[in-house]
């Protein structure tokens, strides 16, 4: 269902207020440059520290933007199931073609409780739902027997999975058959994933550089191999420069050095040390992106 370049956009403020403007205009820079679908209020997005209002401005600002032109995908999930109901709801009246699911952090749920979670969303919300397993963030990993559990539900159409490994995807895609997509969550591992049959990434890297991360699922859709290989050794330098420090701080102030918009981030996160700035933006200058 949801498929190719996914950018995982983040949420730009300035003066610590929200910055529609500058919002509207990233969502152009990505659909002028071949994204396939964007998704608002996720990990990069900052959603943890928007509150109730914000955040569906956000989503609202995005879908009306957008216009239908690529599928948005909300960022709805919490750790409180029934917040997580709520807001899949109110995206879903919004418009949004989807929605993505975080595991519970902080919380955490045994694989039973996941089960449980999961299950009550989707009995709830008649929306195509993107189950989002990111361990390192949330502190519970949700294990491809539980995935494939949560297959059969018609409304659980994917997973993003952001562990990392090759072989725990594998093991969805081995167990989960064609029940449900698995999308790619760690941007350095997009092609070798798409290899193993995942239908795409939802990335960080493509708010700095949308047309190669769209080259790279285009190219791997086409069949040509040699340059969606080729594109994922080239991109692997800023890719993980995208993770010096927590995400969304090397994305936003890439951004910044872009001119895109500020970098300004939401406490308890911070601007991004001297030093790595200064790797950063040399990293960046190679790739010419500045």
């Amino acid at each position: 269902m949801f498929k190719g370049s996914i950018v995982a956009i983040v949420t730009p403020f300035t003066n610590g207020q929200v910055d529609f403007e500058k919002l509207r205009e990233l969502v152009e820079f990505q659909i002028t440059n071949g994204t396939d679908a964007i998704v608002p209020c996720g990990t990069t997005g900052e959603a943890s520290t928007l509150d109730y209002d914000e955040h569906m401005a956000v989503v609202k600002t995005v879908i009306e933007q957008v216009n239908k032109r690529v599928p948005v995908i909300a960022g709805t999930g919490s750790n409180s199931t029934q917040e997580a109901i709520e807001l899949s709801q109110k995206a879903k009246e919004a418009g949004a073609n989807g929605v993505l699911l975080v595991t519970p952090y902080y919380n955490k749920p045994t694989q039973e409780g996941l089960v449980r979670h999961y299950t009550a969303i989707a009995d709830a919300v008649a929306i195509p739902q993107i189950l989002y397993n990111v361990p390192g963030r949330t502190g519970v990993n949700m294990l491809p027997e539980t995935v494939a559990r949560l297959a059969p539900n018609k409304n659980i159409v994917a997973i993003k999975e952001a562990t990392g490994s090759l072989q725990q995807a594998s093991e969805v895609l081995a167990l989960c058959g064609d029940k449900i997509d698995v999308l790619c969550g760690d941007d350095f591992i997009t092609f070798p994933m798409m290899a193993c049959g995942a239908k795409g990434v939802i990335s960080v890297l493509a708010n700095i550089m949308p047309k190669t991360v769209a080259d790279l699922t285009d190219a791997f859709y086409a069949g040509d191999m040699a340059t969606a290989r080729r594109l994922h050794l080239e991109t692997l330098k800023i890719g993980n420069a995208m993770f010096i420090e927590s995400n969304p701080i090397p994305v936003k102030t890439a951004l910044g050095l872009m001119g895109k918009c500020s970098d300004e981030v939401r406490l308890p996160l911070c601007e991004m040390g001297a030093g790595n700035k200064a790797k950063l933006a040399a990293i960046m200058k190679e790739y010419q992106l500045i």
